[in-house]
């Protein structure tokens, strides 16, 4: 079977990168044929990709639809639209060779540009494929994107929509008046819409007010690959971070950061940094003062943006530290927050507690959001913190944060794996609402224990593994965001890390195995297809 997917955006990064890269690469190992169209401008570091092609002129309006390297036979082929230089994203970011703006930021001349060049873009590979089902990604604008072009044809091809979230929470929601049509466009002529969680489903029935979105909406949450994401001996783990700590020490004396502009993009990265970040974490093993295999590593996975809540959590360390002097935070992520979140360490280094006020009064004014919109949950523990008796272990703990905690800029997605078996748990501290807990299964498959926000789809992902362990171990696994987010998160991290061996043993069989059990590629990209068909029998509902 020929499957056309259409993403819009990169395969390496966020979530829904992430999801499409993986989701497409299982879909070409099931033996289907598989066109995604994304914006990925390096395709062949894509692991399954065979062939890329893009377009000489005007997005495929006029322009010829060429190859540009590896295998025209290849399972896996990418196809990247000339966008002309604008990429509308959900949130304010870079990215290397355009210009990205949110959505609404954009004038109608500029979304309608972006609309016919995509669609344009479409229909060539349409018709030079012609795939048997296909898949759009986000509420807009991709589902628009495929109904305009498949619509088009005599025998119009099927197809479903994935819901990730973020363009129905950041743009759709905000703004309904100007989104809310497209979306509608994009819906009416869906097979099946997947979900990853029921809080999504359920914000999705909310803003549509349409009965027959609500009765093709089905559960699809995103997969897990459990053969890179497993429980690993210490040692092991350990070993397989150093060993990629020099991979990237070897790339950076090969190379300069990634892209050309690499400087404009957050999605570059300069490999070099990525390698002295894990050195700190895991050492060498060869030199006396580096970090020892003694250190409890705690990891945070995901975009630097207020919204996922990185500020609770490094506030929230000098707690852990004060309990358990040898933990370290691993920050994994990049995102236009980094520069604030380093500021905040070094606030909390020098126990300028004022300094830590002024950031989080400032909130998310530092990554373009409006002046005012104060970090409320870390000025509510900052108000605690005036009279608490743990005041001054808090500021002495404080001066050690710079050491104890690592930012390693963005990894790609297998690098995780072995990073996270080497953790003893992950943190999951988003304070806006997520589709699904991609991360927290992740890490529950290494046997790392995930601590996560109980919220939307968090809360779902998080209930499922809380099944899974025993009893007295389950408030571990969440904490609620609100007044006191930043010591409920910290206790939780506390407790598992000072939790007697067999309990901790326990868990981690627990979450091992229902991560095993509950998440797998495999069986999202048999859902997608059967989506895709408009088989909502065989599809469960959110």
């Amino acid at each position: 079977m020929r499957i056309l997917i259409f993403h819009g955006y990169l395969l390496q990064g966020t979530g829904s990168n992430v999801y499409n890269a993986l989701l497409a690469g299982a879909l070409a190992r099931a033996g289907h044929q598989v066109d995604l169209v994304c914006q990925e401008r390096h395709p062949d570091q894509v692991a399954g990709v065979g062939a890329w092609w893009d377009w000489d002129g005007d997005g495929g309006d006029g322009g010829a639809l060429t190859r540009r390297g590896g295998d025209p036979d290849a399972p896996l082929q990418t196809f990247r639209p000339d966008i002309g230089g604008v990429l509308p994203v959900y949130v304010a970011d870079r990215y290397e060779g355009v210009e990205a703006r949110p959505f609404s930021a954009l004038s109608d001349a500029e979304l309608d540009e972006y609309l016919r060049r995509n669609v344009a873009a479409v229909a060539d590979v349409v018709a030079l494929r012609r795939p048997d089902i296909a898949l759009a990604n986000h509420l807009v604008m991709g589902p628009a994107i495929l109904a305009r072009a498949l619509g088009a044809a005599a025998d119009p091809v099927p197809y479903a929509v994935k819901i990730h979230g973020s363009a129905l929470e950041y743009t759709v929601k905000p703004e309904p008046d100007r989104f809310l049509p497209y979306a509608r466009e994009g819906l009416a002529g869906a097979r099946t819409i997947l979900v990853g969680s029921r809080h999504t489903a359920e914000s999705l029935w909310a803003a549509m007010d349409d009965p027959s979105v609500r009765a093709r909406t089905r559960l699809g949450p995103p997969g897990v690959d459990i053969d890179a994401f497993r429980p690993r001996p210490r040692a092991d783990a350990v070993a397989d971070v150093r060993a990629l700590a020099a991979r990237l020490a070897e790339q950076a004396l090969a190379a300069p950061p990634t892209g050309e502009g690499a400087e404009a993009s957050s999605f570059a990265r300069d490999p070099g940094e990525a390698a002295r970040a894990l050195g700190r974490l895991v050492g060498s093993g060869n030199h006396h003062g580096e970090a020892t295999d003694d250190d409890r590593l705690v990891a945070f996975v995901g975009k630097l943006i207020v919204s996922k809540g990185v500020d609770l959590l490094i506030a929230a360390w000098p707690l852990v530290l004060a309990a358990v002097p040898d933990a370290r935070l691993a920050v994994v992520g990049f995102g236009a927050y980094r520069d604030t979140l380093e500021a905040l360490l070094a606030a909390l280094a020098r126990g300028d507690l004022q300094a830590v006020r002024a950031i989080a009064e400032h909130g998310r004014a530092a990554e373009g959001g409006p002046v005012g919109n104060g970090l409320r949950w870390l000025l509510a523990f900052l108000d605690d913190l005036e009279g608490a008796e743990d005041r001054g272990a808090y500021v002495a703990a404080a001066s050690l944060v710079e050491d104890r905690v690592v930012l390693t800029g963005r990894l790609e997605h297998a690098e995780l794996a072995p990073l996270l078996a080497a953790c003893e748990a992950e943190v999951v501290p988003s304070t806006f609402p997520e589709a699904f807990g991609m991360v927290a299964a992740e890490a529950a498959a290494c046997g790392a224990l995930p601590v996560v926000a109980e919220h939307s789809g968090l809360e779902e992902v998080r209930a499922i593994l809380a099944g899974s362990v025993p009893v007295g171990a389950r408030p571990w696994l969440g904490f609620r965001v609100g007044d006191r987010a930043v010591r409920d998160l910290a206790e939780r991290v506390i407790a598992w890390l000072q939790a007697p061996e067999d309990v901790r043993e326990a868990v981690r069989d627990g979450l091992v195995g229902v991560a095993r059990e509950r998440f797998s590629w495999d069986g999202v990209a048999h859902g997608v297809v059967s989506a895709a068909r408009g088989e909502l029998d065989v599809l469960p509902e959110p």
